[in-house]
């Protein structure tokens, strides 16, 4: 046991959870999950973080102990969780990344994936009541278009439209899409016709890095959008971002990774207490955290 960690036990904390990444700095876990334990008055857990890569996740697992009840895990982990995972539910198998792990008594490891749930509930939320997405398109090909797939899927598109840069390099949307029986159209994004496929979505999903999607704003100005056409962008810092923007100006209704964010952390919460999370509370921390950046 090393002395940080020992300091945890001298405090009185029984129970912890840690988010790891690399980098890991700039994660809002931290003020998410910590403003849950005090909301729900579990004053014996603490949540932590630490920068870790590929090649050190397997010996900080195996330094845990019983006080530990579980992970949140960033990019590039999501992968390699799975290959160490003793078991890895039906979801984060499907998907093929689990941004989760669970400790069980005695050692065991779960995989899970939340960024599923996080994409259904944000894009639920802020949808016309009612709604009833018939079509999908989702922007990239990374472990965030996998959990997107999934979230189309469970809101009942079944043929979505998967829009890459390069149509080499979707291959986790592919063996997804094959594990889930959904039955994707693969679209180059620089192929004529690609703006009229977002114009005219129910949903739109874009998983690419901060201002990668930028150049789509144009895509949509001067479009005649509907309050049922959702667009979500994973993208949470400099909101709104300029597709986003651009798509609310249209017409269209917009969800924040913001919203991902808070609503994958709270099935997060769920799973690692076993209580369900005070969302507003979790929102509220979060909405401060971010003011303050």
């Amino acid at each position: 046991m090393t002395d940080h960690e020992r300091h945890y036990l001298v405090a009185g904390v029984t129970r912890r959870a840690a988010v790891l990444g690399h980098p890991v700095a700039h994660s809002r876990s931290p003020v998410l999950h910590a403003a849950a334990y005090e909301a729900l008055g579990l004053t014996d857990w603490e949540y932590q973080l630490h920068d870790v890569d590929e090649h050190e996740l397997a010996g900080f697992l195996e330094r845990l102990d019983d006080s530990w009840a579980g992970l949140s895990l960033t990019m590039p982990l999501k992968h390699e969780a799975l290959r160490l995972a003793d078991h890895v539910d039906g979801l984060a198998k499907v998907v093929g990344a689990a941004n989760t792990l669970l400790r069980q008594p005695g050692g065991l490891l779960v995989a899970a994936n939340t960024d599923v749930h996080g994409l259904v509930a944000s894009l639920r939320e802020v949808a016309p009541a009612g709604w009833q997405p018939r079509s999908a398109v989702i922007v990239g090909g990374g472990a965030t278009a996998s959990s997107a797939l999934a979230a189309v899927g469970e809101l009942g598109v079944h043929h979505p439209v998967v829009l890459a840069r390069s149509l080499a390099r979707v291959g986790a949307v592919r063996r997804a899409a094959a594990k889930t029986g959904l039955d994707p159209e693969y679209v180059a994004l620089d192929r004529p016709g690609a703006p009229e496929l977002l114009r005219s979505a129910d949903i739109v999903i874009l998983t690419l890095p901060q201002h990668a999607a930028d150049p789509l704003a144009e895509w949509f100005t001067g479009a005649n959008l509907s309050p049922s056409q959702v667009l979500l962008d994973a993208v949470y810092a400099d909101w709104p971002t300029a597709a986003a923007a651009a798509w609310e100006q249209a017409g269209g209704t917009i969800a924040s990774g913001f919203l991902m964010l808070l609503h994958q952390a709270c099935e997060q919460v769920r799973l690692m207490t076993g209580h369900e999370a005070p969302v507003d509370a979790m929102r509220q921390a979060l909405t401060d955290s971010l003011a303050r950046a």
